[in-house]
């Protein structure tokens, strides 16, 4: 379990689609204090390769805006399908699709199914 996986799964659990909230009501959640570089504006940013909190609030399908660094606090938004094409759009997809397949227990994905998908050899 990350360290971040408390946000993650506090942001996955809201029907809400704005979540505002204080670096304090995070770091009561995280259990640890965020740290100093959360005085900077771009380390709230939204770009994946950004920090590993921000896979967490990615992932749960949100995106941070209304960043006051100054008053601690900013709101954490449901992303909708015309996010799709920006950062972390592969990983909100994995989440929206989990749990929807199930493959039976032994079942080998690996194995050749014997399909020819190229129309043009038949």
């Amino acid at each position: 379990m990350g360290k971040y996986d408390p946000l993650r799964r506090f942001l996955g659990q809201q029907a809400n689609e704005q979540i505002p909230m204080t670096f304090a009501e995070i770091e009561r959640l995280l259990g640890v204090r965020l740290p100093m570089s959360k005085q900077y504006p771009a380390w709230w940013s939204n770009n994946p390769s950004n920090n590993t909190m921000t896979r967490a609030w990615l992932d749960a399908g949100f995106a941070t805006e209304q960043v006051d660094t100054a008053g601690e606090r900013l709101v954490f938004r449901r992303k909708s399908l015309d996010d799709a094409p920006r950062a972390g759009w592969l990983a909100d997809l994995r989440a929206a699709m989990g749990g929807t397949v199930q493959v039976a227990p032994g079942w080998d994905l690996t194995n050749p199914t014997g399909e020819t998908w190229d129309a043009e050899r038949e």
